[in-house]
């Protein structure tokens, strides 16, 4: 399949010029490879919303995926089609759909909390904290710049957060010292 490394650099310099994530650039092109083989490595454009449809009911029935990955791997595919071939699609219906279920969101209690803080030390042990302590992102926690942490009024600058926005959080009181130290 000579033509699929350069198809994926194309839809890789598209995500890039659109400022995407990375893990949304290596979710993208993870789907759009796995559309590829599951289609016998057909280029895509010698297919449509068939083979789109297709996929996605593999995906949900076969692949046993979670509502939320089959979503992913739809905007995926939109993306390849609309952004990157410039193939504008008709409606896709009549997908098989993933169930959605109805869960309500597993929080761990302060005690726990303090448990899993416990197991780690150094960075991990201060990352970790910022996390949970500050609200961060792990991809925020790993970028965040020295600049952006203001000891005085005990807040952290986020740069370029999620959909690119900047955004102020708390810095933890517990964990000053610690940051600092760790500065030094």
């Amino acid at each position: 399949m000579p033509s699929s490394p350069k198809l994926l650099d194309e839809v890789r310099s598209v995500i890039r010029l659109r400022h995407y994530s990375i893990r949304t650039e290596q979710a993208y092109t993870n789907f759009i490879r796995r559309f590829i083989l599951f289609h016998h490595k057909r280029h895509p454009r010698e297919m449509g919303v068939d083979e789109i449809r297709q996929f996605l009911a593999f995906l949900a029935v076969e692949g046993n995926v979670a509502a939320s990955t089959q979503n992913v791997a739809l905007n995926a595919l939109l993306f390849l089609y609309r952004d990157v071939l410039k193939i504008s699609l008709p409606l896709i219906d009549g997908v098989e759909r993933a169930k959605r279920p109805h869960r309500l969101p597993v929080v761990l209690s302060r005690d726990e909390v303090s448990r899993v803080l416990a197991q780690l030390s150094g960075t991990h042990l201060l990352m970790a904290s910022l996390l949970y302590g500050a609200g961060l992102r792990l991809m925020e926690c790993a970028r965040l710049r020295i600049k952006d942490v203001d000891f005085e009024l005990c807040q952290i600058t986020v740069r370029d957060g999620k959909g690119e926005k900047d955004r102020r959080t708390l810095l933890p009181a517990s964990i000053i010292e610690d940051l600092q130290h760790h500065l030094t």
